[in-house]
């Protein structure tokens, strides 16, 4: 029997939100890896179905039923001829360019180049603008969130999954539709002897469902190096250090042995130790701060860097595995602090460039900051929960674990040199990054009441819910419907990266409005109108997930327009601008693993809604600029619009 990769089941797979049935096993006897997976890390990758390029007429309806809760009928009807014209002419062409493009490139996605040159091309400065954040849940034993402690197992746990990674024994990453009957010793055994070639086939028949895993590979080693015009990516060939932020100062720290061998954790943590005990003052010029600064001034910064006698330490903190940043302010379990410190701090205690920064506060509290060109969330939360689950459940040091005998020529301080010009610069980048991040207001809102379980009661989506209520409150506060950013993972796909739901539909515009200016009081309606929106939301995730977005496909079209000097009015409308303002952008993320997530506002009268969905209660954490946005406006409509929502899931018709 034929088995058509156009049968593949629609795998909901949110930014951020990913949570597959992996196959959960690990090395028995082998301290040395997280995970030895009976299934080589990579096994599928060469039989993943590819990135589908939609039909042209199927993208134009699903822009304009994005455009049509948004424009005025006026404008919507030239929006319309517009799109209706450039369907059956120039789009004709530009389908056909961008088919020819993508037959060429059979071993990637037609996404995947155009979308790191659209990171790595653009000139802003990498936090707030890009950069998003994960914070790990703390430990129940707070004596294991003392930072010495905390730090050394994070760090071990995340050694065990370079192993894992760098061997290709990392446990592969599926989604499970129905993991009784798949996640079994049977599906190990018959995948992991088919051939890569054809490997994806027996998940399918098991009904499971490979992702891709190319972006694991940039996790480790990796950072973003400023170059004017466009930045470029740099992986180190090989790697047996860590790179150490305290006090602004940056340390290295051996801790894989020349055979890759983990070094003993009383070891990593007699070194940390060191650190942290370190007498030295705060930096006075610390050069962290440069990596906030827009892309072509720090390209030129960076090379006065190494002018001035840096290149080797600069080529230390590049080529890192991965870079720890211990700070020495306490958030105090507060999540506007928690937020704060990790998306942004003051920045002379971080490096924004590499692939990801661990932080650890003060008091304890862990998580991650990560550079965005080179993937999306799939890869970090992965790698985030499971050093979560090993550090707590294998935890290699704990409070009375003792310091040993230790060479200190394994762990040293790069002390940079800096002339009076860059002491300059780098004063001038910490005023402008503080006043930047003055003009930043993060809010946060706990709702009890609508959660997993009432929804899955009442026959709708968990997430459609949340996206009803950004609609409902922002139409509240301000009486508008407006362009809105909800990321879905193509990881189902060869080199899929993202693509865009649009929640703002004639279904959430309508419901909005009912609420909002009670065009009908009847709850029996008002709960039918609740499900079609949930309804529609599932649809347009589907698809999505699926490939079959337009933002995506309307994004390479433009791409072959400008490369081969074609007008077209569809581009030039400024409706399509008016949709590519993101004035909401949100995000989900949910795992048992996660404490909080989130990110900067994509516009500057824009909103920066991460948010997270438990059982029995939902959550946001709300970013904004001063004063072009209404953040705190925001969760007071947002928690009135819960209320209102709640009320309607809980009635009962008699």
């Amino acid at each position: 029997m034929m088995i058509s990769r156009k049968n593949v089941n629609p795998i909901l797979l949110r930014k951020f939100s990913i949570h597959s049935c992996s196959m959960s096993y690990s090395s028995n006897n082998d301290d040395q890896y997280i995970q030895i997976s009976k299934i080589p890390t990579l096994h599928f990758q060469k039989s993943l179905p590819r990135l589908p390029i939609p039909k042209l007429n199927a993208t134009c309806e699903r822009y304009l039923a994005a455009q049509k809760p948004l424009l005025i009928e006026e404008s919507y009807r030239k929006t319309e001829s517009n799109v209706n014209r450039f369907c059956a002419t120039k789009g004709q062409q530009l389908q056909k360019y961008l088919q020819e493009y993508d037959k060429a490139n059979k071993h990637t996605s037609y996404i995947s180049e155009l979308w790191f040159d659209m990171y790595l091309k653009d000139r802003k400065s990498l936090p707030l603008n890009y950069n998003p954040i994960l914070v790990l849940q703390n430990d129940e034993n707070s004596d294991m969130n003392n930072q010495l402690v905390r730090a050394t197992n994070l760090i071990v746990s995340s050694l065990r999954f370079y192993n894992s990674l760098r061997t290709n024994t990392l446990e592969p990453e599926v989604f499970h539709l129905n993991p009784k009957k798949s996640n079994t010793p049977l599906f190990r055994n018959v995948c992991s002897k088919l051939p890569e070639t054809v490997s994806w086939y027996g998940a399918y028949m098991f009904n499971a469902y490979p992702l891709d895993m190319s972006q694991y590979t940039s996790l480790f080693k990796s950072t973003r190096i400023p170059e004017t015009d466009k930045d470029r990516l740099f992986k180190a060939p090989t790697s047996s250090h860590i790179t150490i932020q305290h006090k602004g100062h940056f340390y290295v720290v051996k801790v894989l042995s020349a055979t890759n061998d983990i070094l003993p954790a009383e070891t990593i943590l007699t070194r940390l130790h060191y650190i942290l005990t370190d007498s030295v003052d705060e930096s006075e010029f610390p050069i962290g701060p440069l990596t906030t600064l827009d892309r072509d001034k720090w390209a030129t910064l960076r090379h006065k860097l190494l002018d001035s006698g840096n290149e080797s330490k600069l080529k230390l903190i590049d080529s890192a595995l991965f870079h720890v940043c211990l700070d020495t302010e306490p958030v105090e379990g507060d999540p506007i602090k928690i937020t704060r410190q990790f998306l942004h701090s003051d920045s002379t205690n971080r490096w924004f460039d590499k692939s990801f920064s661990l932080i650890i506060t003060k008091d304890g509290y862990a998580g991650v900051n990560f550079e965005h060109a080179w993937g999306d969330g799939v890869a970090v939360l992965r790698y985030m929960q499971d050093i979560y689950k090993d550090s707590k459940e294998k935890p290699r040091v704990n409070v009375n674990t003792k310091t040993v005998s230790d060479s200190m020529d394994e762990v040293f301080r790069l002390d940079m040199n800096l002339s009076d010009y860059l002491k300059e610069e780098i004063t001038g980048a910490i005023k402008e990054y503080k006043h930047l991040c003055s003009t930043l207001d993060v809010n946060y809102l706990l709702f009890e009441g609508i959660g997993k379980n009432i929804c899955k009661r009442e026959g709708v989506s968990p997430d459609a819910m949340m996206q009803l209520a950004f609609q409902a409150a922002y139409h509240k506060l301000t009486g508008k419907f407006v362009p809105t950013y909800e990321s879905c993972s193509t990881a189902a796909f060869k080199h899929g990266r993202t693509e865009t739901i649009r929640p703002c539909t004639m279904a959430t515009k309508n419901m909005s409005l009912a609420l909002n200016m009670q065009t009908t009081s009847n709850n029996q309606e008002l709960k039918q109108m609740i499900k079609e929106c949930s309804q529609l939301h599932g649809k347009l995730t589907k698809e999505a997930a699926m490939g079959q977005g337009f933002d995506r496909h309307l994004f390479a079209l433009k791409h072959f327009a400008t490369k081969n000097n074609i007008a077209c009015n569809i581009f030039h409308d400024p409706a399509y601008s008016m949709l590519n303002h993101n004035i909401l952008s949100t995000s989900t993320l949910n795992s048992p693993a996660i404490l909080a997530g989130g990110f900067g506002p994509v516009v500057e009268d824009g909103l920066g809604v991460g948010y997270m969905i438990q059982d029995n209660a939902c959550g946001a954490i709300v970013s904004n600029y001063l004063p072009t946005a209404n953040g705190k406006g925001f969760i007071g409509a947002l928690k009135s619009s819960f209320e209102e929502i709640l009320k309607v899931l809980e009635y009962r018709s008699r």
